[in-house]
């Protein structure tokens, strides 16, 4: 048989001009002769219909593309008072309009207070209905939002706009997050390059005026976008985590963890970011696999860094010909060597145990070392050990008692005493050694070696351990709390399969660093003690015994005398010129917009939320640290459920980034925007160097040359939800124009509809009352 599919008919069926050929098979009958040619009849038939479709189908291949037709932008003009209900009696447009459909209602919303659980019903009585609670994953005030963030909205006002439909009390709370180190940065650049200064040079006073300034303006802008993506917020409730209720908070919840043995403070190795000069946790290093010698770009510096390299150099065992040879993937870092090891069973090495080494730049003397946390078969089975430099030479350095030298100051330098080294940068230090080495006869090989380099995901930065006096957070009991949470049922994520990554992280986890050593964020509630000349001290800022904290500077001092048994007068105080890690004040958010730690009508009613939505990519930043405050504060959980969804990337799968001009301001979506505006926005809103606006631009000319067209609020919401499925969404922005042809079409049948039940149309309050009128 054959179809339009495309099948071939077989050319023993196939109607021919010759004559049947003479066979030795048996007569076939009139009728069977009959039947054959009524099907050959068919054939010819089919075939030659098959040939006209084919000559029209290549006509319209040939034909000219209709040119796309211009959407017209239909305004609402009729003079309506902000706030005032629009005009809906008035003859709608013929053709749908975002502009004109979208205009004027918010306002009236928000003046109504529909979006207030107050609306409608008294909160002193139970809503047999229930309630939902959720608050909105605060936006950094650094700058504007993004699709990332409207897909966000828009996911969660549809579930709070579903919750209000079914009669439930609802509130959904907004707010915005300090972002310390971002805000600082992206201030501290605008500084730069306005006015040429630092923010040394401006002060800490004047600085944070500054980066207050910025915060006003960034800030009203992203509650701008979020009424204009029509999200159904009390804004009432709005909170910023820097406001004076959350800095209440986050001393109350400081003081808290510090007395009960959770905040406690050590002098220890943590991850040092050179450019911010500050250190930053572990879960905000990105970790770069590399498989041999690569060219990475390094902040600060001209040319490209080489990495994924071993090099080998020897060191002389003193009083002998004898050499050791190591092996280092920092070969910078031998200049803060104070000892080699090796394992106790290693025989090549049994003759040096008890024998010391010669510093080839330094009177420094190294001992030689017997742990067995050395492999014999890894490289020469000698290991240089660097303490204060190296996570696992650090541990080795505890069990030895071995100095801990420091060779950088906290802008990547090497420090005083390192002869021409000194002052060199660390990377630029690490090409000099390399040849000083050389000079020196004990440089031996360098080969390709597969490594892992640590990356800042603020700054870029490759990161240095060093070893610096921070505040940390315990998290091993809070961690088996929130994995019991979650395995019994009482805490749900949505969608289950990132519980194995909410395991992994609890399992994994160690302490938490949340100093931060910046100037923009909350200081830290910590004083250190120091006494009146008259009292003997031993001064040790490195840990905890001279530390308190405090919710006021008088509180601490009252601690320090009661601790000291010292009287107040003879006490003073200096608070840590330190930062709170930002994450620390956002793990708050679910109850300091409450009122904690007041005893407020609204942690009555509003806490624990009902739900937790946001991008799987903060499960543990954010979600985790929520669980941990809210379990180990106020002994509940501080929501119900977990719902994760996709992140947004570009059509080609990449990662939203400034640098390649792919991240979009949902404005531009709603209301369009050429291809020029767009570039001019790269040109007067961005703290990108020259070369990446450049580099974003040619970005932009790509994906969009014509520019965005208006799409409306409608069609962009209805596509980023229709995209919430799987783990990551690849983007085209110029698909929402199809969700806007969509709206057109409902724009048409409302029309319709609208046309055929006249003007005195009246809707029934419930489809009982449909019914009846129906069938009576």
């Amino acid at each position: 048989m054959c179809c339009l599919t495309g099948w071939r008919i077989p050319a023993t069926i196939l109607p021919s001009s010759q004559p049947p050929q003479q066979t030795t098979d048996k007569p076939k009958t009139a009728k069977q002769l009959e039947k054959e040619a009524k099907k050959a009849a068919k054939l010819a038939k089919f075939a030659e219909k098959q040939a006209k479709t084919s000559v029209k189908s290549g006509d319209v291949q040939q034909k000219k593309p209709k040119a796309v037709e211009e959407k017209k932008v239909i305004t609402y003009d009729i003079p309506t008072p902000v706030g005032e209900k629009k005009d809906v009696n008035v003859e709608l447009p013929a053709q749908y309009s975002p502009r004109y459909v979208e205009a004027a209602w918010y306002d009236w919303w928000k003046k109504e207070g529909f979006f207030k659980p107050e609306y409608g019903r008294n909160l002193n009585e139970d809503n047999p209905k229930g309630k939902f609670v959720m608050v909105i994953p605060p936006p950094n005030v650094t700058g504007t939002l993004h699709l990332g963030h409207a897909l966000t909205n828009s996911v969660e006002d549809a579930i709070c706009r579903w919750n209000r439909m079914k009669g439930r009390t609802t509130l959904w709370v907004p707010g915005c997050d300090h972002a310390g180190i971002a805000t600082q940065v992206a201030v501290e650049k605008k500084v730069k390059r306005e006015e040429g200064i630092t923010r040394h040079d401006l002060g800490r006073e004047e600085f944070m005026k500054r980066v207050w300034q910025w915060k006003n303006e960034k800030g009203h802008r992203i509650y701008h976008q979020l009424e204009k993506m029509g999200s159904s917020l009390d804004w009432d409730r709005t909170c910023f985590t820097m406001d004076p209720g959350p800095q209440e908070a986050v001393k109350e919840a400081f003081v808290r963890m510090h007395e009960d043995g959770t905040i406690y403070r050590s002098n220890r190795l943590v991850n040092w970011s050179c450019t911010l000069k500050s250190a930053i946790s572990d879960i905000e290093v990105e970790k770069k696999e590399l498989a041999g010698r690569t060219e990475l770009p390094v902040p600060g510096y001209a040319e490209k860094v080489e990495f994924g390299v071993l090099v080998n150099f020897a060191y002389q065992v003193e009083g002998s010909e004898d050499r050791v040879v190591v092996a280092t993937t920092r070969i910078e870092t031998m200049l803060g060597d104070t000892a080699v090891a090796v394992n106790p069973k290693d025989e090549r090495y049994k003759h040096l145990h008890g024998k010391t080494l010669v510093h080839p730049f330094t009177d420094r003397r190294l001992p030689v070392l017997q742990d067995d946390f050395v492999e014999m078969d890894f490289g020469t089975g000698a290991v240089k050990i660097t303490p204060a430099h190296d996570p696992n030479d650090y541990e080795v350095g505890k069990r030895h008692n071995l100095p801990f030298l420091n060779i950088f100051t906290d802008d990547g330098h090497i420090v005083e005493g390192y002869q021409q080294f000194t002052g060199m940068k660390r990377f630029e230090a690490r090409r000099a050694v390399l040849e000083a080495l050389k000079e020196k006869g004990l440089y031996v090989e360098t080969k390709d070696n597969p490594m892992v380099v640590p990356i800042c995901s603020r700054s870029k930065d490759v990161i240095e351990p060093m070893i610096k006096p921070q505040w940390y957070v315990k998290c091993g009991a809070m961690a088996q709390k929130a994995v019991e949470a979650v395995k019994s049922g009482e805490l749900e994520i949505i969608p289950k399969m990132h519980e194995k990554t909410w395991y992994h992280w609890m399992e994994e986890i160690r302490d938490w660093c949340i100093s931060r050593q910046l100037w923009w964020g909350h200081q830290i509630p910590a004083y250190f003690v120091t006494f009146d000349p008259s009292v003997p001290q031993q001064k040790q800022q490195d840990n905890d015994e001279y530390w308190v904290s405090g919710r006021t500077e008088e509180e601490a001092r009252q601690k320090a005398a009661s601790k000291f048994n010292v009287s107040p007068d003879k006490i003073k105080l200096q608070q840590d010129p330190d930062v709170l890690d930002t994450w620390f004040s956002s793990g708050l958010f679910p109850f300091e917009v409450m009122g904690w730690p007041k005893e407020t009508k609204d942690m009555e009613l509003f806490y624990p939320n009902t739900l937790l939505e946001t991008g799987h990519d903060i499960l543990f930043f954010w979600v985790a640290r929520m669980v941990f405050f809210g379990q180990h504060i106020l002994g509940k959980l501080p929501f119900k459920q977990v719902y994760l969804h996709a992140m947004v990337r570009d059509a080609h799968g990449r990662k939203m980034s400034k640098s390649l001009g792919n991240v979009i301001d949902p404005m531009d979506v709603i209301y369009g925007i050429s291809l020029q505006d767009l570039h001019k926005q790269l040109d007067e809103n961005s703290n990108l160097d020259p070369k990446e606006i450049t580099k974003a631009k040619e970005g932009q000319k790509c994906d969009y040359p014509q520019g965005i067209p208006e799409c409306g609020t409608d069609a962009l919401r209805f596509a980023l939800c229709a995209y919430t499925q799987g783990r990551d969404i690849n983007l085209d922005v110029l698909r929402v124009n199809g969700y806007r042809n969509f709206c057109n079409k409902l724009w048409n049948a409302t029309k319709f509809a609208m046309m055929n039940i006249g003007k005195g149309f009246k809707p029934y309050s419930s489809l009982t009352e449909l019914q009846q009128k129906v069938s009576g």
